[in-house]
């Protein structure tokens, strides 16, 4: 059991997705710290301009407004759709140059081995019988 299990998890495609899983964590997190850090509050800051606020408590950290008791929270999901737009347009940058990469590569090793010099054929069962046939008629020529 334990053997099936190694063999699974040494797979390349489940390593290849556990650090891609690792990674994007991270750079969501990086990316949550830049919306809500410097995207957040340049908005906020626009919205105070052409709102005519004197504070930015209203802006779109803020930006909640309620209708009969319920509250809608505008600022977290204009955030959360920022953060998304963000890490998937980075993430598609990332995936273009990747599969850029892998394509060059493979061209260059198809190229390698159309310049490789080709091993000659491998006789065939004709070939042999031809070459016995040489070797008999060459001892039947010394007798």
């Amino acid at each position: 059991m334990f053997k099936e299990f190694k063999k699974f998890l040494l797979r390349g495609n489940i390593l290849d997705l556990s650090v891609g899983v690792v990674i994007g964590t991270a750079f969501t997190a990086i990316v949550n710290k830049i919306v809500e850090g410097l995207l957040t509050p340049i908005i906020s800051l626009i919205f105070v301009l052409t709102t005519g606020k004197t504070s930015a408590d209203d802006a779109l950290g803020n930006l909640v407004f309620q209708v009969q008791g319920v509250t809608f929270n505008v600022g977290a999901v204009l955030s959360a759709l920022i953060t998304f737009f963000i890490t998937a347009i980075v993430l598609f940058i990332i995936m273009k140059t990747a599969n850029k990469i892998m394509a060059a590569a493979a061209h260059e090793e198809q190229k390698q081995a159309e310049e490789a010099p080709k091993a000659p054929p491998a006789p065939t069962s004709e070939d042999y019988l031809k070459e016995i046939r040489d070797l008999l008629a060459k001892q039947a020529e010394q007798k």
